[in-house]
């Protein structure tokens, strides 16, 4: 028998909400006060490499979201307005106008001058943020994908959110922040890193990427987060050519991770792919990334073809400003060279800069960011040893080698002399 269960008639959306209680500190905020009493989208990953739910993820959920925060007038400015172009040249750098962006986004709130430094829940930080600027929780699932309209948070487990950045370089611009409530600072590590790369597996489209800034590298922020957006065309060091850097053979080896060097491109870095499983891949260049910010070099990383290709780029451009080797005409454009400048999508102040924008004038200032040859290969040395790995030497490096132990010796007194490396080869804490 059918039955109707009577309750009270509802006129408007708020009268409802005023019949309960608010709980948390009335902010609506991504704190520990409103977030564990909260309903937010869930969307589970699933653990198939090759999910059927892309479509969705990305275009329908992601974009979709994010369109809707748009029209609601959340961000700062309408970066779809925003004027765009290809650099003619080689390299097809890509321009972007986005006039008086570094006056309305975010400041810097710490030292530049240390890439790890403690959380400070006084400064501006992730919890703070309003529930509406976020699109869902992101978690792992054991099984196939699924999405939940309104999912509790687990209040046993800080969730993975995905928000918009409110300050957008580009169409579909979010945040992938980790664990949220744990409050970590910017600093990688291995579980939060596979999350970014299971994240852009899940997009599956060659126009979605993620980006790390380290602190140092112009990361705002030191509250652990990734950035993610669409751009439909490549970005050039995409289409820098590589050269194949080869190991001696070891089990870290056996996951077949394929490990190559940036060739004619005005930032130095390293160029990780493939690998057994994401997590051979994520791995890896975890490893490399927490050695970097333990020594204190700052970094950014790219995460590339939907999660199978990694660039991680050494940079010294904040050193080089604080030391005064930067020109005074490149200061002045205001480009602060992230990562997503280092990979060739440069986003310009003025329009000045924008009208005379020039391959030459972009390979100038991305070049200011790179470590020198020698800096890079001395880094680069240390990573792999950190990791586990070592260079096969062609014939001619290792006679070059063995006459170099030979001088070590003082041949009237045999004492050992120890090699002499340049101070000031890394930034120490």
């Amino acid at each position: 028998m059918l039955t109707i269960k009577r309750v009270p008639t509802v006129v408007s959306n708020y009268q409802e909400e005023a019949a309960v209680e608010k709980a948390g500190c009335g902010r609506n905020c991504l704190g520990k006060c409103c977030l564990t009493v909260s309903k937010l989208p869930l969307y589970a990953i699933s653990s198939s490499p090759n999910s059927p739910n892309s479509e969705f993820f990305l275009n329908t959920l992601l974009l979709g979201q994010w369109e809707d925060r748009l029209s609601r007038g959340l961000f700062r400015y309408d970066v779809t307005q925003c004027e765009t172009k290809v650099i003619p040249g080689e390299q097809g750098f890509v321009a972007q106008l986005n006039e008086g962006r570094h006056l309305k986004k975010r400041p810097t709130e710490f030292r530049v001058d240390r890439v790890l430094q403690p959380f400070d829940p006084a400064k501006f930080n992730f919890t703070k943020v309003g529930q509406e600027e976020v699109l869902f929780q992101l978690e792992q699932s054991s099984d196939d994908s699924y999405y939940l309209d309104r999912a509790c948070v687990d209040a046993n487990r800080a969730p993975n959110v995905v928000a918009i950045n409110v300050s957008p370089i580009e169409y579909g611009h979010v945040l992938l922040i980790p664990r949220v409530l744990d409050c970590y600072p910017q600093r990688i590590d291995r579980d939060g890193f596979l999350l970014a790369l299971h994240m852009a597996s899940e997009a599956n489209s060659p126009y979605f990427r993620l980006g790390y800034n380290s602190l140092g590298a112009f990361a705002t922020i030191n509250h652990l987060h990734f950035q993610a957006y669409c751009l439909s065309v490549p970005f050039p060091v995409e289409k820098a050519p590589t050269e194949t850097i080869n190991f001696v053979k070891n089990e870290i080896l056996d996951k077949s991770v394929k490990i190559s060097k940036l060739m004619n491109y005005p930032v130095r870095g390293l160029v990780f792919e493939g690998g057994n499983c994401m997590s051979d891949l994520a791995d890896l260049v975890a490893n490399c990334c927490i050695w970097l910010q333990e020594n204190n070099i700052p970094f950014n990383v790219l995460i590339s073809d939907s999660g199978r290709k990694i660039f991680l780029f050494p940079q010294c451009y904040a050193e080089k400003q604080a030391l005064g080797e930067v020109s005074q005409e490149l200061l002045d454009t205001q480009v602060n060279p992230a990562v997503w400048e280092i990979s060739g999508h440069i986003v310009l102040k003025r329009r000045e800069d924008y009208e005379e924008a020039s391959e030459g004038s972009a390979w100038r200032l991305l070049a200011e960011v790179s470590l020198s040859e020698e800096r890079f290969d001395e880094v680069k040395a240390y990573i792999f040893e950190a990791t586990g790995l070592k260079e096969e030497m062609m014939r001619e490096e290792v006679k070059e080698e063995e006459e170099e132990e030979e001088e070590k010796y003082d041949g009237n007194s045999n004492v050992f002399v120890a090699p002499c490396f340049q101070e000031g080869c890394l930034v120490l804490q």
